[in-house]
């Protein structure tokens, strides 16, 4: 079984604007999840896997949140696995499930019923130092 994850959050995880723990906690929401984004796991038991507490779930789930990375639905519509990985930063099983599941997200973002994700603008790396440094021993 292939295991594609979307490249918009990996390519850009260095770029986003969060803790390394943060960072380390959506990789662990990212091996949890299921094809897609679903998230099967109740938060108390992800702070038992993870070895935190709720709170501190709570408090690594927020700026995943804030960025759209993690969704969480209205309160009127949750239920016990409430929270979901957004559908452009989810894993899926081949890249050809990833592409549709990509054009379906971006159809519903444009249609207003899927927030896009927040990420900072991707601006390319620096070119590299061509040649050698010039040093100078005094």
């Amino acid at each position: 079984m292939a295991n594609v994850m979307s490249p918009i959050i990996a390519e850009r995880i260095w770029a986003l604007p969060l803790s390394g723990s943060a960072v380390k906690f959506l990789q662990y929401l990212v091996s949890r999840s299921e094809f897609g984004g679903t998230l099967p796991v109740r938060q108390k038991d992800m702070a038992a896997e993870y070895g935190v507490t709720p709170q501190a779930v709570s408090g690594l789930m927020a700026p995943l949140c804030e960025l759209n990375i993690v969704l969480r639905p209205r309160s009127e519509e949750r239920t016990g696995n409430s929270y979901r990985l957004h559908p452009l930063a989810a894993k899926y099983e081949t890249p050809e499930s990833m592409e549709a599941a990509f054009r379906a997200a971006l159809a519903r973002i444009q249609a207003g019923d899927l927030p896009n994700l927040k990420l900072p603008t991707y601006h390319q790396a620096p070119p590299a130092a061509t040649g050698r440094p010039k040093l100078q021993v005094a």
